[in-house]
């Protein structure tokens, strides 16, 4: 069977051509997946019968399927646990902001990244999300919620990176005017620091943000923390990080998670302003460890965690404090499958 969603225009055209279709019925095809919302092929009643008969015969059109829908207490984040069509599941978060609704999306079942705070690594890398797949948990909001989408990140499970040519055309497609139109400005990926495809990133010459999940200021934490630090040196990362921000001028993000007695010495506070002022109007976004019965790890005191912030902003560098809008609902850091069983671990 063709799966269709995460086809382009182009691509659909080319299928349609090819099999002695109409090449205009691949607008309307769009235009039913991603504006009106409609999957079933007989529900597609532009088309002639013997379109939709030919349709349904060689073609699907595979939207997630929701397992667990939760809603936090002020009504403004909702998470999802999807499954595939191969029985993984994913995580997807949508976030109300005050300019709009914003999609978090995952890219891999599962991640090979080890980092210790992270839920979604636990299992380890069970393969990558195709194309279809990133697309299909936009789509789902979109229709699940009847609204615009205004801004996506890739920070759910997985290295984006890792999944570089599915991940890249998935935010093509999402771009294009005839989806969902989402400005390449209000796109971030967010990564470990995979070097290469952060140098490979920065010469495609988009505006994407880039958000460096840095967690740590030297080599020996970072290693301790993220084992990806075994591969790449800190400077090595941030000498990438710099390249992009010089091709693209994007403003760079920083995540640095806060765990007690692992990265919040003082001295690491006055390391991170001094990392932060190397990069132009930056901005560092520190985010309290979530604790959970599957980790070992606590956050710090607000006070010590305030004492921190104002180190860093004292190097002139914007910083603030996350409030995890998906802690009571176990929609951040990965804590989606993990709280349902990870199902993925059954059926891989």
């Amino acid at each position: 069977m063709i799966e269709l969603l995460g086809k382009s225009l182009v691509e659909l055209q080319a299928l349609f051509e090819e099999h002695k279709i109409q090449k205009f019925r691949a607008k309307q095809l769009i235009d039913y997946i991603y504006h009106r919302h409609i999957f079933v092929f007989q529900d597609m009643t532009q088309f002639p019968k013997t379109l939709r008969d030919w349709l349904d015969s060689n073609c699907i059109v595979s939207i997630p399927k929701v397992i667990t829908q939760s809603v936090s207490p002020d009504g403004k984040t909702q998470k999802l646990l999807l499954e595939l069509a191969d029985h993984s599941r994913i995580e997807a978060v949508l976030m109300e902001q005050h300019y709009g609704n914003s999609v978090c999306v995952s890219s891999q079942v599962g991640c090979a990244m080890g980092c210790v705070f992270c839920a979604s690594t636990q299992g380890g890398l069970f393969r990558d999300l195709s194309v279809s797949e990133i697309v299909g948990q936009v789509v789902l909001f979109s229709a699940l919620k009847q609204e615009d989408i205004h801004s996506l990140v890739v920070m759910g499970a997985g290295e984006p990176l890792q999944n570089y040519d599915n991940v890249l055309q998935a935010l093509k497609l999402i771009h294009d005017p005839m989806t969902f139109d989402i400005s390449y400005r209000k796109m971030t990926i967010s990564t470990c620091g995979w070097v290469p495809n952060i140098y490979k990133l920065a010469d495609e010459d988009l505006p994407i943000t880039l958000a460096l999940s840095l967690h740590a200021t030297t080599d020996e934490t970072r290693r301790k923390i993220m084992p990806v630090g075994s591969r790449y040196k800190l400077d090595e990362v941030l000498d990438a990080v710099k390249y992009y921000y010089e091709k693209t001028q994007r403003r760079i993000t920083f995540e640095y998670i806060l765990i007690d007695s692992i990265n919040v010495s003082l001295e690491e506070a006055h390391e991170l302003g001094n990392i932060g002022k190397a990069f132009p109007n930056c901005h560092v976004n520190l985010i309290p460890v979530n604790g959970n019965e599957h980790i070992n790890l606590y956050k710090p005191s607000s006070k010590h965690m305030n004492i921190f912030k104002d180190i860093v902003a004292s190097y002139g560098v914007s910083v603030t404090i996350r409030k995890e809008m998906g802690d009571a609902i176990q929609a951040a850091c990965g804590q989606l499958k993990v709280a349902h069983g990870r199902k993925e671990e059954i059926h891989e």
